[in-house]
């Protein structure tokens, strides 16, 4: 039988066969030998056991991975504002579009609460967006507006939903899935910031078809790729590299002369201010790895990774027989010498 893993927990899957039963499923040690690792959004093979459950024989290829969130074959992000309460900060919504775009699958922006601001800010946004390579859909999970365009972007297909807390997601989520219990988190008045809700990465399965991945959120992503490729996430930027190429193949768009992109939109600022913060965590990543290292990766049951310290190498380590008996042939030997 075929199904997808819409849950882990421990050593224990939840499996949506395709043919609409959920199955409680085990990860035979097989796989756990070879290193296979399974994640929720895996295709696969089971075999069938007593008692209602199943056992995974095998793992079929995956189209797409991600480790944060660890999931597979994802196809979209649907990525989640709040243009008021909390504001809708540009900075920080840039931050989230570049590590969304950094995974390459499709990108949908989101912009929740639109019933709390005008139609002219409303067009404002628009614009504004359209400039950074966006057409974003507004809606609102009080009224209804625009909910059923969105439902048509994420139907038959396994999407991310994610942004910071307190945007909405999880209310979101609950109207896409009608019986879906998520406990809302209430947006601190003081701080306007969201509680974080959601504890771990799980797929819901729509009405109309295809699963949501409410996936835990995180406030500040971090840029895990190379400073060079920065610039290929600003689509407004990367559709000028399309039209003109730089001077240098090289450039980093900062500091270089003949630049097309240098300084001429309006994310400029953003871009340089990533750009170092990428260079810094880079540098920082290969001081690591010239460093002898003093961790070691396991694998836990469910195939996540995790590290520990390494102990010290001769200290902890049990001397063999043979080295013993050696040692003990030489000391009957200097003995026998001296009583000589």
């Amino acid at each position: 039988m075929i199904g997808t893993v819409i849950a882990v927990q421990a050593n224990f899957y939840q499996v949506r066969l395709d043919s609409q039963v959920t199955l409680l499923c085990t990860r035979p040690t097989r796989l756990k030998k070879i290193g296979q690792s399974v994640l929720v959004g895996d295709r696969v093979i089971i075999k069938s056991s007593e008692f209602e459950r199943g056992a995974i024989a095998k793992v079929l290829p995956r189209i797409t991975e991600l480790e944060r969130p660890p999931i597979a074959n994802a196809e979209q992000i649907l990525l989640v504002f709040a243009l008021e309460e909390p504001t809708l900060d540009p900075v920080q919504l840039s931050r989230f579009l570049v590590k969304a775009e950094s995974t390459n699958l499709r990108l949908i922006l989101g912009l929740n609460k639109v019933d709390l601001i005008t139609i002219d800010e409303k067009e404002q946004w628009s614009i504004k967006l359209k400039n950074w390579g966006y057409n974003p859909y507004f809606f609102s999970v009080n009224t209804q507006e625009g909910i059923e365009s969105l439902k048509k972007t994420i139907q038959n297909k396994i999407t991310i939903l994610a942004g910071p807390s307190g945007v909405g997601k999880s209310s979101l989520a609950s109207i896409l899935i009608p019986e879906l219990d998520i406990r809302i988190g209430a947006v601190s008045g003081k701080l306007q910031k969201g509680r974080h809700t959601t504890r771990h990465v799980e797929l819901f399965e729509l009405l109309e078809g295809g699963f949501i991945a409410d996936s835990p959120g995180f406030n500040q992503p971090n840029f895990d790729f190379l400073p060079e490729l920065l610039i290929n996430y600003f689509p407004e930027a990367k559709e000028k590299l399309a039209k003109n190429n730089c001077k240098f193949h090289n450039c980093i768009h900062r500091d270089e002369p003949d630049c097309v992109v240098k300084g001429e939109w309006e994310r400029y600022e953003y871009y340089l201010r990533f750009l170092e913060e990428t260079i810094v965590n880079n540098q920082k990543i290969a001081q690591t790895k010239n460093q002898e290292s003093t961790q070691k990766t396991k694998f836990k049951s469910d195939g996540t990774k995790y590290t520990e310290p390494k102990l010290e190498s001769k200290k902890y380590r049990r001397v063999s027989r043979k080295v013993s008996n050696q040692e003990l042939e030489n000391l009957s030997f200097n003995v026998f010498d001296e009583d000589e």
